[in-house]
């Protein structure tokens, strides 16, 4: 069984949410999401309009999705991957490069952002954000 992880915020889920989570799914068997928690949100400095539990209700609810992780820290990578046996690290290529240093544990792969579409975007044309 190949074992995909993923991570990411997913507020205001969209189409480019789910194109992610397709292709992840298709690289294996069992897709795992790590889903950022409101408090590491606020590190992070995003604002969320959906709570984590709102966020992680949607991310089950997709047919792709196998399991839902709370992503609580930059560092629980390491841990995930080794205890979770992942065999592969699906990111959007707005991250390229950055988790490189995990390719010693697990393929690392960045897939394109479907260009059109971000939850920023999104914030921004409702006004939500400047």
């Amino acid at each position: 069984m190949i074992r995909v992880i993923t991570y990411g915020t997913f507020d205001l889920l969209h189409y480019g949410h789910i194109n992610l989570l397709k292709r992840a799914k298709e690289m294996g068997d069992y897709l795992i999401v790590g889903l950022s928690t409101d408090e590491f949100n606020k590190i992070k400095g995003k604002e969320c309009y959906f709570t984590y539990e709102e966020r992680k209700k949607l991310i089950e609810a997709i047919r792709y999705v196998d399991l839902v992780i709370p992503e609580e820290s930059w560092e629980q990578k390491v841990k995930d991957i080794k205890e979770l046996k992942i065999d592969i690290l699906v990111m959007g290529d707005d991250w390229k490069g950055k988790f490189d240093y995990l390719k010693k544990y697990c393929k690392v792969i960045y897939l394109p952002r479907t260009p059109e579409i971000s939850t920023t975007q999104i914030k921004r044309n409702l006004g939500l954000m400047k």
